[in-house]
């Protein structure tokens, strides 16, 4: 069997030559990080992790844990992606460092779960609010009624996965029409919720404080109270229950802190990228980190902390909103969260087809997804993303015990936490393979804290899958299956080389 075609080989791939436009500047850079981080995560999370670690001291300290890792990695990304500045990011630095083989099963699962199941859970998440404002959009409304495939699923079109679907097809047809349209709206929507999400933080710190609701919660930070059994007969309550419980938790943190990394994909578009994408990597984290342990400490603040446990579907930030203006803050959260969502899925849709441009154009995935068109965008690309995260949206899983309609995509986006934090893992440990294998070529940004930052990232982050592959096998087990079912595919894509 014959390797894929590479575009180019390593030795140039510091050349800033692209078929792209270079029409992302800082600013933009750092939209398309912060813009891609801040969806509906850091608005549900937070009560899943408090019923984890079982105080605000540990839940706090939790954010802060994750935020030290995710702005770890991004200091190291910054070498890797000043080194070869070119559409694919992530796929490329893998590719580039290890194998074709391992490049591609990050491909993979990103078209098939990571980018596409993001896609489709902030459409839905985007829908469920819009529904707070027209009752017509409910996941009881439905078009077409539950379709029994299996004994535990089937498929449905409500009016909340028909406005998900929706939202998907503008913002895919939008970002067709060139970059100037997607940067254009991601800055607009990424100013707006970032402005919206400090006003959150404003209001809770000042008038929640005034509320004196959740004083005793900086009273007493560290007793335990009202936490859930990681498994049965283990939780927070002692030293080892305590660490496992705060490594499950950053399953929450992590994942509303994820698609930092969303920027290395449009490398080809970015403006003097080698310094710049370093540059934006490290202020679009920095921010988004910044905000997010402010929020929890604004519904800390403002609400006891059995209530932030046990928000009402995990709402916690429309809880604290409705402690201070009462029925108002229902509409003011619903319309910040829209906002969030929708500058949120516009980035990641935006970034992920050049990752399928760069693997199209080493032969490992279809064709017509490695061209652009004439407003130099992968139009094919951002279609056959669309199309699959759409088509995630139609899936539901059925519990026939409560008789109750899951989302399939939720379930994919459980399975591949521990895949993502693998294909993180790697990423940086490419930053020392490439610099043993690698020494000569130009670094126009070296690590900072080289080697103690990426080692602490790589520790940590491999002490987290070693305890989620523990004790949340469920989730894990089957998120490497669906790598692994790569491989075949990578030998069928693989057989034949590529023809110019």
């Amino acid at each position: 069997m014959k390797n894929p075609k590479r575009v180019k080989p390593f030795q140039e791939a510091n050349i800033l030559e692209t078929e792209f436009k270079r029409e992302l500047g800082l600013f933009d850079s750092t939209m398309v990080v912060v813009g891609s981080m801040i969806g509906s995560g850091i608005f549900l999370v937070t009560p899943g992790m408090a019923q984890l670690v079982g105080n605000p001291g540990w839940l706090l300290l939790s954010w802060v844990i994750t935020g030290i890792l995710t702005i770890t990695a991004a200091l190291s990304y910054g070498e890797l992606a000043a080194m070869m500045p070119r559409a694919g990011g992530q796929y490329i630095y893998i590719r580039e460092a290890f194998s074709p083989l391992l490049g591609f099963l990050y491909g993979w699962t990103l078209f098939m779960v990571i980018q596409t199941g993001l896609i489709a859970a902030i459409a839905v998440g985007f829908a469920r609010y819009f529904g707070e404002l027209v009752p017509w959009i409910s996941e009881t409304n439905y078009l077409i009624s539950p379709i029994q495939i299996s004994s535990g699923y089937a498929l449905s079109l409500s009016t909340t996965q028909l406005t998900g679907i929706a939202m998907i097809t503008l913002l895919t047809w939008t970002n067709m029409h060139g970059l100037h349209y997607g940067k254009f709206i991601q800055n607009v929507f990424t100013m707006t919720k970032t402005i919206a999400l400090g006003g959150l933080i404003v209001v809770g710190l000042t008038f929640g404080w005034l509320l004196g609701g959740g004083s005793v919660n900086f009273t007493d930070l560290w007793t335990p109270r009202g936490e859930v059994d990681i498994i049965p007969g283990l939780s927070a309550t002692t030293g080892y229950g305590l660490f496992i419980a705060i490594c499950v938790a950053q399953v929450g943190s992590l994942f509303a802190s994820d698609a930092w990394n969303t920027i290395t994909f449009t490398a080809g578009e970015v403006k003097n990228p080698r310094r710049n994408i370093p540059l934006s990597l490290l202020f679009g984290t920095s921010i988004v980190i910044t905000l997010y342990i402010l929020t929890n400490l604004a519904y800390l603040v403002t609400l006891p902390f059995d209530q932030i446990q046990n928000a009402s579907s995990d709402r916690v930030a429309n809880a604290t909103i409705e402690a201070i203006f009462q029925n108002s803050g229902v509409i003011f959260m619903s319309i910040v969260i829209m906002i969030s969502t929708f500058g949120c899925n516009n980035g990641i849709i935006l970034s992920g087809a050049r990752a399928y441009y760069a693997m199209a154009r080493d032969g490992v995935f279809f064709k017509a997804a490695g061209k652009l068109n004439a407003e130099k965008v992968p139009a094919m690309g951002l279609v056959l993303q669309g199309c699959w995260a759409a088509f995630l949206i139609l899936p539901r899983t059925f519990d026939s015990i409560t008789g109750t309609y899951g989302n399939l995509y939720s379930n994919l986006l459980d399975y591949i936490v521990s895949a993502a934090l693998i294909f993180y893992i790697l990423t940086i440990a490419a930053v020392f393979r490439l610099r043993r294998t690698q020494p000569n070529i130009e670094r126009p940004y070296q690590t900072f804290g080289y080697p103690i930052i990426p080692l602490f990232y790589i520790i940590g982050a491999s002490l987290l899958v070693s305890v989620l592959f523990a004790y949340r096998s469920s989730t894990t087990w089957p998120g490497l299956i669906i790598v692994m079912l790569g491989i075949p595919v990578y030998l069928y894509w693989s057989r034949a080389p590529v023809k110019d």
